[in-house]
């Protein structure tokens, strides 16, 4: 608060107003005109600002944090995905210059002074903290892989897990068919390809020319599909042990897990009759 100042003159008086501002408040009539100029100038700038947030769920692909970020500060359409393409983002040598998996599923600050480059920047620079810890480099090192190729295989088990308890089965089935030399035959990277989400997998779909064609192409897709969260990451490098290669979700909550082929086969037909069951209403 500002106190009255002693030499105001006789026949006025300084207050505060509810909101702060110091306004002169006029009695004679002789110094109407005089106030008018001194108003504005008394007028305190304002210094209150909104605090505002952005959330990046996890699994978000880059294009849809860049979106959101775009939406957030109010920026052209476009113009997060420019900024991420120049920015010196801390990324490992891996990625290329593509922040793909290392975009941090987190709540960010956002006010008048953020970018979409220092936006990014923390995003990246949280993940650089979580996925660059001591234990993750000694899990990937068990497992055989890069810290990248973890993250990698992290983004894989954030999309294709149905609850966090099957992450830990659904990382082992990718470390198990990559030791054996399969195609990992993950929708999820097929849809990344697509740029879209869905359950439905056609023939002229698995025959996609595109590095993240997993039906067609054997070892991980070229970058992390999404971006992962920290219970994805520490089941990429503490998968759950067991001998299983095929998995399928026949309903909410009931993910089937299993070493042989037949097994499976029959429990995508379950899972296909109970989709056509609810196609029918029944």
């Amino acid at each position: 608060m500002r106190n009255e100042p002693s030499s105001a003159q006789p026949g006025r008086r300084l207050r505060l107003t509810r909101r702060g501002r110091l306004v002169l408040i006029v009695v004679s009539a002789v110094v109407v005109a005089a106030a008018a100029v001194l108003v504005p100038l008394l007028l305190p700038k304002e210094t209150t600002e909104k605090k505002a947030t952005l959330v990046v769920p996890e699994g978000w692909r880059a294009s849809q944090v860049y979106a959101a970020v775009d939406k957030a500060l109010d920026v052209a359409p476009g113009t997060t995905r420019k900024a991420a393409g120049a920015a010196k983002l801390k990324l490992p040598a891996d990625a290329r210059g593509n922040p793909e998996g290392y975009l941090f599923p987190a709540t960010y600050p956002v006010d008048s002074k953020t970018t979409p480059t220092t936006l990014l920047s923390y995003m990246v620079n949280t993940a650089g903290q979580r996925f660059g810890a001591m234990h993750i480099s000694s899990g990937a090192q068990r497992s055989g892989a890069t810290a990248y190729q973890t993250v990698n295989v992290a983004s894989i088990v954030q999309a294709e897990a149905d609850t966090p308890q099957d992450m830990g089965k659904v990382a082992r089935v990718i470390y198990n068919r990559l030791a054996q030399g399969m195609p990992l035959q993950m929708d999820s990277t097929l849809n990344y390809a697509l740029n879209r989400s869905t359950l439905d997998t056609t023939a002229s779909d698995i025959k996609l020319d595109s590095p993240y064609n997993s039906y067609e192409r054997r070892g991980l897709p070229p970058t992390p599909i999404d971006n992962p969260g920290e219970e994805a990451m520490n089941a990429a490098v503490n998968p759950a042990p067991g001998g299983w290669l095929y998995f399928v979700t026949v309903a909410p909550g009931d993910t089937r897990f299993t070493a042989s082929y037949e097994d499976h086969r029959r429990n995508v037909e379950e899972f296909n009759a109970k989709r056509r069951s609810a196609g029918n209403g029944g």
